[in-house]
């Protein structure tokens, strides 16, 4: 067993995983809401609209998390403004903004000498640089995430399935939407230094989206969305240190390879369950058709 436990000897694996299932925590909460309402498009948009932030933190020496929360900042408040835009739909608005913002920021890192480096960085992250002081950070933030879900969970669990009931019960969606797409942000935020822009919707998405066929209520979902997070963090970490592959990005497939199982599984149980419900007759009939 010594290969399943020599990895995470070593302090600074220890501190990504840590930080990775800190991060699959903060994503479950964010990102059950983002599979349930389709807004994946969104999610991928804010993700690379950190970019001009960042880039100005870089640029003149700032801290990258102070530019990256800027920037979610901003894209909040114009994916905000242009979604009460009757004329214009809210794809069209959330395409102008992703496009702008991220030509805005390659535009500010070419102006850096280290252009290939701060990108990449911030494109793909770094799991295993992750520090004790980010760790902290992480853990505020996942209490400000789960505060903000708890408190807006009626809301937007309305918002979700109906938000005319939304609106008539007095829940304001407009101001549920403008506080789910902040959680959103602060999920982005907290993630793009552990797996970068790139891949944060490995985990944002891909573990709600392989909880949903097997859990029965958003809660459900969420807890069962941070533990297949913590699974492809761990899980990652050690296929990375064997084989030596980038970690955030292998956390990142093994994420998305949980999906692909998790509903060829669900696809499995559904058939099997039709098969034994189907009546006696059904299934003489198909052997019948078969043979001749």
């Amino acid at each position: 067993m010594e290969w399943l436990t020599a990895p995470f000897e070593v302090s600074f694996v220890q501190r990504a995983l840590w930080g990775g299932m800190l991060v699959s925590a903060i994503c479950a909460l964010a990102g059950t809401w983002v599979v349930l309402r389709g807004m994946a498009f969104l999610g991928d948009a804010m993700s690379h609209g950190l970019l001009p932030g960042v880039a100005l933190a870089a640029l003149f020496g700032g801290n990258l998390l102070v530019g990256a929360v800027a920037s979610a900042a901003v894209m909040t408040a114009g994916v905000t403004a242009l979604g009460r835009t009757p004329r214009l739909s809210q794809d069209t608005g959330i395409g102008l903004l992703f496009v702008g913002m991220l030509s805005l920021g390659v535009i500010i890192v070419s102006r850096s000498q280290s252009f290939a480096v701060d990108l990449t960085g911030f494109l793909f992250g770094d799991v295993l640089a992750v520090r004790q002081q980010d760790l902290v950070l992480l853990v505020l933030a996942l209490f400000a995430a789960l505060s903000v879900s708890v408190l807006g969970h009626r809301a937007f669990l309305a918002l979700a399935f109906d938000p005319r009931k939304a609106t008539t019960l007095g829940l304001r969606p407009r101001l549920a939407h403008a506080v789910l797409l902040g959680l959103l942000g602060l999920a982005i935020v907290a993630s793009f230094h552990i797996v970068g822009t790139l891949l944060v919707l490995g985990l944002l998405i891909a573990p709600p989206a392989a909880a949903l066929p097997w859990a029965r209520s958003v809660r459900g979902v969420m807890v069962l969305a941070a533990l297949l997070g913590g699974t492809a963090t761990f899980g990652g970490l050690l296929l990375s240190w064997h084989l030596g592959t980038a970690a955030g990005a292998t956390v990142s497939a093994l994420a998305v390879s949980l999906f692909f199982l998790s509903h060829v599984a669900s696809g499995l149980r559904h058939r099997r369950t039709r098969l034994v419900h189907a009546p006696p007759h059904t299934s003489t009939e198909r052997s019948l058709r078969r043979s001749s």
